[in-house]
């Protein structure tokens, strides 16, 4: 039973979390509000919800001043796939600064609770395995992904200097691999890109041996992380890794999406591109023990629930909404 009813900002609410995340919060009773520049989000994400009463969509770059009235902020406006952050990598990095800027000003000057969506790729390529939240990382200030990675950075600086100097409630989660329903097909993000490549019966493009590792995490978990910091009592500020600790190499996710599908495409390596993470594999103990939140969602069933979302997608959509971009950048 619903013991209060917020309004809730979502900035980033027509992306492909933030769709998911809207949906919960107005499962919960809540009132939404949902901000997105559609840079990456689209409306078709979330247009069942436009009746809703308790739903208010809005066109709103985080990079300017949002002046509304809410009860929490839920940050998650920022292209988070290399195909859209380093389309435009000076706007990518004002909407990770700038945007937590603003965003930590409203929640100043309401009072009011702030998570932040941030991202594993704040370790960079790693040299600690599996990755803590003590870890510091290991990340390239001008290579091509900086853009994200640095902005994700500094934008969790803020948060806790706002914490320190204003005594801000604040939440950062640091989000690993996600994949789901409502992905975009040309987002160049491994899971999107391989599905799509085989339901066309295209080449399943790996770089280098394809032995780079990542933990994917279904996204109906990560929504689920996501609710329990926010709602964790005022001390668990993080950041905190939310993700799958269940660890497989590219090669072994092409292979069973191969077999998921039934398709007969090909496996085909391409050189390897800039800092492009070797391994990739979250610590989750402190999620465990802070908010008793554990993935529950297996690759397997994940992937199928995912696979039958781009089935639907591609028949009613046409093949060519996915094949402007296939070539994954292993996010």
């Amino acid at each position: 039973m619903l013991l209060e009813q917020k309004r809730s900002l979502v900035t980033g609410g027509a992306g492909f979390l933030g769709t998911h995340l809207c949906r919960l919060l107005l499962d919960q009773g809540h009132e939404v509000l949902c901000a997105d520049n559609f840079s990456t989000g689209t409306r078709r994400n979330i247009e069942d919800l436009l009746d809703n009463r308790r739903f208010e969509l809005f066109r709103h770059n985080v990079t300017f001043p949002l002046f509304v009235e809410v009860d929490e902020i839920y940050n998650l406006a920022c292209p988070a796939s290399p195909v859209h952050y380093q389309f435009d990598p000076v706007q990518t990095t004002k909407t990770s600064v700038s945007g937590a800027i603003n965003m930590l000003g409203l929640a100043k000057r309401l009072k009011v609770r702030i998570l932040q969506a941030s991202t594993s790729e704040v370790y960079g390529d790693p040299a600690v395995h599996p990755q803590t939240e003590d870890y510091w990382g290991n990340v390239n200030p001008i290579g091509s992904r900086s853009c994200y990675d640095e902005g994700k950075r500094c934008a969790e600086t803020l948060f806790f200097d706002y914490r320190r100097q204003h005594g801000l409630s604040i939440k950062v989660a640091r989000i690993f691999n996600t994949y789901g329903p409502n992905m975009r097909p040309d987002d160049g993000r491994v899971v999107s890109n391989f599905i799509c490549q085989a339901l066309l019966g295209k080449d399943i493009t790996i770089f280098g041996e394809g032995l780079q590792t990542r933990s994917f995490c279904y996204v109906t978990d990560l929504i689920d992380g996501l609710d329990r910091l926010m709602n964790s009592p005022e001390e668990i500020a993080g950041p905190l890794n939310i993700g799958n600790p269940n660890e497989f190499t590219i090669r072994e996710l092409a292979e069973k999406i191969l077999a998921i599908t039934g398709s007969k495409s090909e496996i085909v390596a391409r050189p390897l591109p800039e800092d492009d993470p070797r391994q990739r594999q979250p610590d989750i103990a402190l999620a465990e023990k802070l908010l008793c939140w554990r993935p529950a969602v297996e690759l397997d069933e994940g992937l199928r629930y995912t696979i039958a979302y781009f089935e639907t997608f591609l028949r009613e959509h046409g093949k060519s909404a996915a094949s402007s971009t296939l070539i994954p950048r292993m996010r």
